[in-house]
């Protein structure tokens, strides 16, 4: 893949290396609900997905996270990756837009009295379509919904540069900063990602 030779060759991710990052985690405490109207003019549809087939997930996970760094669930056998997102505490939504996947966000609610976001993004096609605010938006109504003490979420200094501005406006608020890494996937996993996609 030509990007990958590009950010390689700028030194971002060399073969094999991994990449340090600091995460910020954040916290919502209280359910005020912020305005954000669906952007005009684009023809917009949520499906929550139960159970989704393996293959799909991987594809919309691959698409929203590629770019930055995501690599966690792509490394999983089938019978790993099916405990985590089969499990009855999980559930997954994806966008669509103009009828074709546009991204998707992972509500997890394991853990009695926090729901966490924990997997939220848009494919790149639609970047810059004025999606973010209102489909983040979405994702927040989804964790409230079981009624929770709190919903979180966290982010790294590898994620897009506006998740963090943007978790904050919609209201969530940074409590702690640890040090993290991820070791990028070399060019053999990503051609058999590939070749299955």
């Amino acid at each position: 893949m030509s990007w990958l030779k590009n950010l390689r060759a700028a030194g971002a991710a060399p073969e094999g290396a991994s990449l340090e990052a600091i995460i910020t985690y954040l916290r919502m405490e209280k359910n005020i609900p912020k305005p954000c109207p669906q952007p005009s003019g684009v023809d917009i549809s949520l499906h929550t997905v139960d159970k989704p087939p393996l293959h799909f997930y991987r594809y919309l996970y691959y698409q929203v996270g590629i770019h930055w760094n995501w690599e966690s669930r792509l490394r999983l056998t089938d019978a790993e990756l099916a405990r985590c997102i089969h499990a009855d505490t999980c559930e997954i939504t994806a966008l669509y837009v103009d009828g074709a996947p546009a991204g998707f966000f992972e509500v997890n609610r394991a853990k009695p009295g926090s729901t966490d976001l924990a997997y939220f993004g848009t494919m790149p096609h639609v970047h810059g379509m004025g999606l973010g605010k209102w489909f983040l938006g979405q994702a927040i109504a989804a964790c409230w919904a079981n009624d929770p003490n709190e919903i979180t979420v966290n982010t790294c200094a590898l994620d897009h540069p506006a998740a963090l501005p943007l978790y904050q406006k919609m209201g969530f608020i940074p409590y702690r900063q640890a040090k993290g890494s991820v070791r990028p996937l070399s060019e053999v996993e990503l051609a058999i990602l590939n070749a299955t996609q």
